[in-house]
């Protein structure tokens, strides 16, 4: 069986790039931001128009659009694959100091914009005028609040008001959070109306030394709609002395995590207390915070060690150790998407391992960024170098499958299969289908003992789809075997003799071929240790016998089981297992007598395989 190559799989390919200079020449892009705009009631990739937010250096907000290709291709096996052209919609200018941050606000259609230590909310499709904040000036690093679930919201009601401020000012500080004040144990009806709300427009800024927690709010009602963008503005809800030098700035439930130059502190957001997570080395790369959505936990950055912590600061699990010091994180599901120095890299969030790199500048490219949505379930993954935007594509777990198979990684491909059926992304039924699958392709490849563990491992494979490799069509059982060709990656059925034969000769071609100097797909073992043509074929049929004996086990219909006891049968004489031969025949079987009497005297199905006689007389 192939080996599995830990960085073989295809997560993401490229689809397009944008050139910054065609639209906005003398200036470079500073900050990145991605969002998707749902086009029907669809879920659908072909329904869904990706929007994409460039901060640039010289004060402008630039806004691209991502959307599906009216005519689709379609890959190998006859799938459309949805393309995406990448093209300008249009650019707002905010000053003429760096974007530094573009927060997305999907839930009201609006983005807020860091340029200049200001805050500014626009549009999502930048179409209406531009709204300045006076609140606060010299604002350095801007984070919204997130809530694990509505449980983290309605906790907030039950944190003792002891030890803060005043009492009365503590409860208007829930309330305004969206948490619940509790009366003799009751939530109030003006509590539950406003923690209905929810906690997205709830941010913490950075002044100076100045922690500052504020509300983006609309009209009287606290709701966003979509044409009031000039109506909002900000209120603060609290204020408190932080640490000097903040760069990044993580606020999860009611904790902050703040990241400078000389380590990583937490705050709490009620009582302003805080503490040290971490200390950088005097000599180490920028504090880089990442807050992992799908998980609700943050990954912190010393170097190229990456250390998950939880809301309150304490580690979780193991680190990663990444090839480099990242310019920037993105997410992309149980992915983590890093970049730097031109090459992207995925790490899988479970093994730490390295699964795909892709290069996409040269060395000297400068700083990038890499964005995704902000719940890390994007279709788009957007890169950005100082001139460019790539676009590149998550391909479908369904893709990713066929193409793990079709590199022999069978591996992998289970432990995708069964990672996606774990967290709810793909069916029981799918990890059945895939695994006949592996087997049918390792049948092919003549690893016949390995091919029947997957085989046994199908809750839906039917045992009459290894009929037609043990007897040739037409038989009786003909019509029993499904016309599936599953994903077309492996020939038709065909006799297994006529499998080994074809195999041998493959074999021999690939030792010529090294000879040569020239690389084939076949093992090594087979290269090294070439197989002689009986021996595979008493293999086969070994393992043959193994399913079928099990399939007996199994609720059949007759005709199904007069294929199994018949086919069996045969098997057992081919290999001269007499004492096999008797108890199946002593025991209650579906034989088929008089065409199992015909195929022994026509070696209908395998000339080579041996015989013993008088097996006829010996089925009831």
């Amino acid at each position: 069986m192939a080996r599995s190559n830990l960085a073989c799989r295809t997560v993401l390919e490229p689809l397009s790039t944008f050139d910054l200079a065609t639209h906005s020449g003398g200036t470079s892009i500073r900050s990145l931001a991605v969002s998707s705009l749902s086009q029907s009631d669809s879920d659908s990739d072909s329904d869904s128009q990706t929007l994409i937010y460039i901060g640039t250096h010289s004060g402008s907000l630039i806004l691209l659009s991502a959307s599906p290709n009216p005519n689709p291709n379609t890959d190998d096996d006859g799938d459309s694959v949805t393309k995406r052209s990448v093209s300008f919609l249009r650019s707002v200018s905010l000053g003429d100091s760096p974007v530094e941050t573009v927060l997305i606000l999907a839930g009201i259609a609006k983005v807020l914009v860091l340029c200049d230590g200001c805050l500014f909310l626009v549009d999502s499709l930048l179409a209406q005028p531009v709204k300045r904040f006076t609140l606060f000036r010299g604002v350095s690093v801007i984070s919204r609040r997130i809530t694990t679930s509505e449980s983290e919201s309605s906790r907030l009601s039950t944190v003792s008001t002891s030890g803060l401020e005043s009492s009365g000012a503590s409860q208007r500080f829930f309330r305004k959070l969206g948490g619940g004040i509790k009366v003799n144990g009751t939530k109030t009806r003006e509590t539950e109306a406003l923690q209905s709300q929810g906690n997205d427009n709830h941010f913490a800024v950075v002044i100076a030394k100045r922690l500052i927690l504020t509300e983006l709010r609309f009209g009287n009602n606290r709701l966003g709609k979509i044409d009031d963008a000039v109506n909002g503005s900000l209120v603060l809800l609290k204020e408190m002395q932080c640490i000097d030098g903040v760069k990044t700035m993580v606020w999860l439930n009611d904790s902050i995590i703040l990241g400078t130059a000389h380590g990583y502190s937490l705050f709490s957001c009620f009582t302003g207390q805080s503490g040290v997570i971490f200390t950088l080395p005097d000599e180490s790369s920028p504090p880089l915070l990442k807050l992992l959505g799908k998980e609700k936990v943050v990954l912190l950055l010393v170097d190229n060690v990456g250390i998950v912590v939880s809301e309150h600061g304490q580690p979780i699990g193991g680190s990663f150790i990444f090839r480099s010091c990242p310019d920037s994180v993105a997410e992309l599901s149980s992915h983590m998407v890093l970049v730097r120095d031109g090459h992207m890299e995925l790490y899988h969030k479970r093994t730490s391992s390295c699964i795909q790199t892709v290069v996409f500048g040269g060395k000297g490219v400068g700083p990038s960024a890499v964005a995704n949505e902000e719940n890390g379930n994007g279709k788009i993954i957007a890169v950005a170098t100082s001139t460019k935007v790539i676009c590149y594509r998550n391909v479908p777990s369904e893709e990713q499958i066929k193409d793990l198979l079709r590199k022999k990684s069978f591996k992998e491909a289970i432990s995708l299969v069964e990672e996606l059926e774990c967290e709810g992304e793909m069916s029981k039924e799918m990890l059945s289908f895939v695994h006949a699958q592996v087997g049918f392709l390792l049948l092919f490849g003549l690893h016949f003992e390995e091919a029947v563990n997957h085989f046994l491992q199908s809750e839906t494979m039917q045992p009459s789809e290894i009929f037609p490799f043990i007897m040739r069509d037409p038989n009786r059982w003909s019509l029993l075997v499904p016309r599936k060709r599953y994903w077309g990656l492996h020939p038709p059925p065909t006799p297994i003799e006529d499998i080994v034969d074809d195999g041998l000769i493959t074999i021999q071609r690939a030792i010529f071929l090294r000879k040569a100097g020239v690389d084939s797909p076949v093992d090594d073992d087979f290269l090294l240790n070439p197989p002689t043509r009986a021996g595979l074929i008493e293999l086969a049929i070994k393992n043959m016998i193994r399913y079928l004996e099990v399939s007996r086990q199994k609720q059949l219909t007759l005709l199904m089981r007069e294929g199994v006891d018949t086919l069996l049968m045969y098997l057992y004489r081919a290999l001269n297992r007499v004492h096999d031969m008797e108890k199946l025949a002593s025991s209650e079987n579906c034989c088929i007598v008089r065409l199992l009497s015909e195929a022994c005297l026509k070696d209908d199905c395998t000339t080579s395989m041996g015989s013993a006689g008088g097996v006829g007389n010996s089925i009831r």
